[in-house]
């Protein structure tokens, strides 16, 4: 998409998000220092190195950076299902998370990327964000989950334990998820959850746990925004990959 059709759909999107009332930046975020507070420089999917849920070709893709020990970014993961719950099967929209462990107040969340990476070695997409939602879903949150879980993590989503530890202790994901949190960083991240809604080359960033009627908004504006406009039906149902 050409950066003159871009503005118009930055703009909606603020006003629509501004009217409603519902946007909740710096309200609902674990904050990190050093961050720009402009989107920029935001890498678009990439086979092979991203996870997605949806369709990988969908016009209009949601790429949310997240920290694993993230209260708020727990709370989103659930508003992230619903959203894809509706969206999904139209093929439209698109999940993507990128990890941006937050080492400075987690210091257990890098490792907790790294285990994700892990799993999604064995299991691709599907195995990545059931693990991902295993460990929202056990942690207290705030650097609270003992990592001799994730292991047991692994199991119970139906991983070969025994690769996923040697997986896991070989540190081979190590960098990547360090390359992750410095793109989050560069990208104009603040704290987590920060999310892009992101059509072509172009986005529009969303920082804090944003409500799914808040998600929803947005993501209707820029669909709307579209050559041709666009329409969802309630009810649809997601794919996973």
């Amino acid at each position: 998409m050409n950066r003159n059709y871009a503005l118009p759909i930055t703009i909606v999107v603020a006003g629509v998000l501004i009217a409603g009332a519902v946007f909740w930046s710096g309200k609902s975020s674990t904050a990190t220092p050093g961050a720009d507070s402009n989107p920029q420089n935001v890498r678009a999917y990439t086979p092979g190195t991203d996870h997605v849920l949806g369709n990988p070709d969908a016009p209009v893709k949601v790429i949310e950076y997240y920290d694993l020990e993230c209260p708020h970014c727990k709370l989103f993961n659930t508003t992230m299902h619903q959203i894809m719950d509706y969206y999904g099967a139209s093929g439209k929209v698109a999940w993507i998370s990128r990890p941006f462990p937050l080492a400075q107040i987690h210091s257990k969340a890098p490792k907790e990327a790294e285990a994700a990476e892990c799993a999604a070695e064995q299991g691709g997409d599907t195995a990545y964000y059931a693990f991902v939602d295993k460990v929202f879903e056990v942690t207290p949150s705030d650097n609270g989950l003992d990592l001799a879980q994730l292991p047991t993590i692994a199991g119970q989503i139906g991983l070969n334990v025994d690769t996923f530890t040697a997986c896991l202790s070989s540190g081979k994901y190590a960098k990547k998820i360090l390359d992750s949190y410095q793109e989050a960083v560069k990208a104009g991240g603040q704290g987590t959850p920060y999310t892009l809604i992101m059509v072509g080359d172009e986005s529009v960033a969303l920082s804090g746990a944003q409500p799914y009627n808040s998600m929803r908004a947005a993501i209707d504006a820029v669909l709307s925004s579209l050559p041709g406009g666009a329409t969802i039906n309630a009810g649809a149902t997601t794919t996973t990959q």
